[in-house]
């Protein structure tokens, strides 16, 4: 990757945020910028902590496929005989597989594609309200499905809050004890976790973005207050890199299911498919160029993405909802 003049863009950009760009241990880039907390003036630092938004969903890939591989989760099986969802509207097909892929057909809490709006619906609601996994049931269930399971590709996120009640099911351990236990702990991201954004943690980097009028605002109760199985989590740029290190490494998952992990399993495009949490960006004869997730929310935005023929792991991560995306465009281009 050519990284000349590549901190004059993210000043000119006065990107706030971190990237880190690593080859296997050796770092090729990294650059820390802006505000922590336009309150205290605190500012961003290498080990900040970030809202880390969809990229949560391959913790709780990680976390789904663990239960697999132990034989008390089954990715065939209708994820009713995991969660009680008699009397909803999810069909009885649906699978762990169809959650994890996006195959499901389930509506999605804010059916974006249709025009709703995420931040009309959090605005409606108490957030505060929604801190336990099955808080976010009735957001979704009772909707009438988009698709027949399987028949389907569609980025859907409550897919994920179903994995993670089956998840919570079958270990009796809430979401986030049992990710900060058997996915963080494991691969040695100890400055990550969940923390709630009414409350002033270390290093945990505030939300804000600016309005038409030039004013700042904060994400604190822009929705609900601390992660979920779909989003949420904390991590600093490091521990991110650092997950995808153990996961390759086989930290994390047997050698089927790592294998299995960083394969695309089902097409959304020419250029795109899902697999288990994560999305491939296909080259013109279908191989892999990059695996990644990425995240957006109020304050949020950022990605973790690993190109595969140069080996390298990139983070790009931002205090602000659309801090990270210009940036993102232009290291991949640098690729």
């Amino acid at each position: 990757m050519d990284t000349a003049g590549l901190k004059d863009f993210l000043d000119a950009q006065q990107f706030s945020g971190v990237v880190l760009v690593r080859k296997g241990a050796t770092t090729v880039f990294e650059s820390a910028s802006g505000l922590a907390s336009r309150r205290t003036d605190e500012p961003i630092t290498l080990d900040t902590r970030f809202d880390t938004a969809s990229i949560t969903k391959l913790f709780t890939s990680v976390a789904v496929l663990q239960q697999v591989a132990a034989g008390n989760l089954d990715l065939e099986t209708s994820i009713h005989h995991y969660v009680d969802l008699a009397g909803t509207r999810i069909p009885i097909e649906v699978t762990l597989l169809n959650l994890l892929t996006h195959t499901s057909g389930i509506a999605d809490d804010a059916d974006e594609e249709n025009g709703e709006d995420y931040a009309a619906m959090w605005a409606a609601l108490p957030v505060e309200t929604f801190v336990e996994t099955k808080d976010f049931l009735p957001l979704f269930v009772n909707k009438e499905p988009l698709a027949d399971p399987g028949d389907e590709v569609a980025f859907i996120n409550v897919g994920y809050i179903l994995a993670g009640l089956a998840l919570e099911r079958v270990t009796g351990m809430s979401y986030r004890d049992y990710v900060a236990e058997n996915v963080f702990a494991p691969a040695g991201m100890s400055d990550s976790g969940f923390f709630d954004r009414r409350e002033q943690s270390p290093r945990v980097a505030e939300g804000w973005d600016p309005t038409e009028n030039g004013e700042w605002v904060s994400n604190e109760l822009a929705y609900p207050p601390i992660g979920s199985p779909d989003g949420g989590a904390h991590a600093t740029a490091a521990d991110l890199v650092k997950f995808f290190t153990a996961v390759r490494g086989g930290v994390l998952l047997n050698k089927e299911y790592t294998e299995e992990f960083l394969i695309p399993q089902v097409s959304l495009d020419e250029e795109t498919a899902y697999g288990f949490g994560l999305e491939f960006d296909l080259d013109d004869d279908g191989s892999v160029r990059s695996y990644f997730q990425d995240g957006i929310n109020a304050g949020v935005s950022g990605i973790l993405r690993h190109y595969v023929e140069e080996g390298l792991d990139v983070v790009v991560l931002s205090n602000s909802e659309d801090g990270a995306w210009d940036v993102i465009t232009e290291l991949d281009e640098r690729v």
